[in-house]
């Protein structure tokens, strides 16, 4: 079926391809992969937590769209560069401590844009924060 997350994606896969990066930094694992769909849990922790000690909405932008750009990417193929081009949050829920976890499930896959809703929940599957972001699908330059 056309559109869909190439089978053989596993967690491990792309928590490897993601290494070294902020990705990592932050602690976000990769969890789950669907057909269409793409989960990862990210830490309450110093590294995501603001000064006065709650979850940084910035973190929680950031699981939001590292979860929305790998699931495009997955979708769109190697052949082609998949680039933001916006995204937005709506905080709902503090949290303080422990995991929350993000899962990107499509709202629009067409040739030139894909559009991802991501929803973040706590342990007790609370809504933290949901996340809207647009991807353009380009034609990779060929280097020279």
């Amino acid at each position: 079926m056309a559109n869909m997350i190439p089978k053989g994606t596993t967690p491990e896969g792309l928590n490897a391809f993601c290494d070294e990066t902020m990705v990592s930094h932050l602690g976000i694992q990769f969890t789950e992969v669907g057909e269409d769909y793409i989960c990862a849990n990210m830490p309450v922790n110093q590294h995501t937590r603001q000064p006065m000690g709650l979850l940084h909405g910035g973190a929680s932008v950031a699981l939001a769209e590292t979860l929305g750009s790998v699931a495009a990417a997955l979708i769109a193929g190697m052949d082609k560069s998949v680039v933001g081009l916006e995204i937005n949050a709506n905080h709902i829920r503090a949290k303080k401590e422990g995991i929350v976890t993000g899962k990107a499930t499509p709202l629009h896959i067409g040739r030139t844009t894909q559009l991802w809703e991501i929803r973040i929940t706590d342990e007790d599957e609370k809504l933290i924060c949901i996340s809207k972001i647009t991807m353009a699908i380009l034609e990779k330059k060929i280097q020279e």
